[in-house]
This record gives C-alpha cells, sequence and structure tokens, in this order.
C-alpha cells in the first residue's frame, strides 16, 4: 500500500528538484553498529544471527518515513511497509537475489524467508524475476567477511532507482565490545544525514529487543 506525495506542498521539494538534477543523486554513510547482545542472544537460542539482523533493519527502516519514499517516473510516493531484497550466498561462492518479506513476527518471518532462500541456493544465476524489481524494498547485502569503512554499488544512473541500499559487515571487537560496520546508500531527494543517523538508531535499539 501506498501513499501519493502531493509534491507542490512538500517540504522536500526543493531538495527532490535540486538531487534529482544531479548524475548521482545518492549518498552513503557507513556507521559502527553495537551487537554483541545480538550475537551472542542469536548464539544462545541457535538462531540465524542474519536472519536475526535483516529482520531488525527492516522493523528499523520500516521506523522512518523517509526511507519509505520512492521515486516512480515524476511521482514521490510513501510505502507504508517496506521488504528487502536480499543478495543470498551459495556454497560455490556465487550468490542470487531473493525477495524477502518483512513481517513483524520474527518466527513468521524465518519461516518465509528460509524458503525463499532455499530456493535461492538451490538454483544457479543471479535469479533476478520480476519480483525484483519492486520499489516497496531496501536493496540488501551482507558481507560477514569484511569490515569495511566504505562502499560503493553498481546500479543505473537513469534517475529510475529510488530504493535505498543497506549492506552489513564483519563483527569485529572495539573498545571490548563486538560491533558490525552497517552502509546506507540512499536517495538524497528523499532522505538526509539526519534521517540516516535516526535509522542507525533505530536499528542499534532493534538489536537489544528479542523475540
Amino acid at each position: 500500500m501506498k501513499t501519493l506525495i502531493d509534491i507542490s506542498s512538500w517540504k522536500r521539494r526543493e531538495h527532490f528538484a535540486f538531487f534529482s538534477g544531479l548524475h548521482e543523486p545518492f549518498h552513503g554513510i557507513v556507521a559502527d553498529i553495537p551487537c554483541t547482545q545480538a550475537r551472542q542472544f542469536c548464539r544462545d537460542n541457535q538462531i540465524s544471527f542474519f536472519l536475526f539482523y535483516l529482520h531488525r533493519c527492516l522493523a528499523a527502516i520500516n521506523q522512518i518515513p523517509e526511507l519509505r519514499y520512492r521515486v516512480q517516473q515524476d511521482q514521490v510516493v510513501l510505502y507504508q511497509q517496506i521488504h528487502a531484497n536480499a543478495t543470498i550466498g551459495r556454497a560455490d561462492h556465487s550468490f542470487g537475489f531473493c525477495p524477502i518479506d518483512y513481517q513483524p513476527a520474527f518466527g513468521a518471518f524465518c519461516e518465509q524467508a528460509e524458503l525463499s532462500m532455499a530456493r535461492v541456493k538451490s538454483s544457479e544465476g543471479l535469479c533476478f524475476t520480476q519480483e525484483c524489481q519492486r520499489d516497496d524494498v531496501i536493496h540488501f547485502s551482507a558481507m560477514p567477511w569484511i569490515a569495511f569503512n566504505g562502499i560503493t554499488h553498481a546500479r543505473h544512473h537513469d534517475g529510475k532507482d529510488s530504493a535505498p541500499k543497506v549492506s552489513v559487515g564483519k563483527c569485529v571487537e572495539k573498545n571490548g565490545e563486538l560491533v558490525f560496520p552497517v552502509a546506507v546508500f540512499a536517495h538524497h531527494g528523499l532522505a538526509d544525514a539526519y534521517h540516516i543517523h535516526q535509522f542507525f538508531d533505530a536499528f542499534t535499539e532493534q538489536l537489544r529487543q528479542h523475540p
């Protein structure tokens, strides 16, 4: 479900017009997010850490309206709920795209996510289906081998792309606490650094909450 934004009275109308006119309207920010409690909880309860933090990431994204805006042709819409199009790795180190719907209940989320992931893992190629081209998603990737401090993305610069890209890296210990790098790459006409800060805070809080 989505709501059409009246750009003529929208407080971001000048921001949207300015940044949409650039060759690269996206901006990216990377921050370390604490994950000690979340990692230990998953180990203690034999829960997939990946699915846990993906679920918590989506819960946080859905709290931030600016990260639920999408550009459709020359219009802006606000989606009521955002899901994930994730990259899922295979045993041969290739990967495929995997749509995963957000559900507030963690158990239900895991059940349908595991089915979707199993289909990708047993397939070949990118699995780039029509469902992967939905707008009501974030593009999500996990790189548990790299504690990165910067990232870029391959994408079309045609003005049609407006879905945020969220990447999570390797857990490392800093000052006695486990953290992992989280990168957010978002359309600057729709969301500013302040809104990404709000997401980082919401994600941090979500990781402290256990199902």
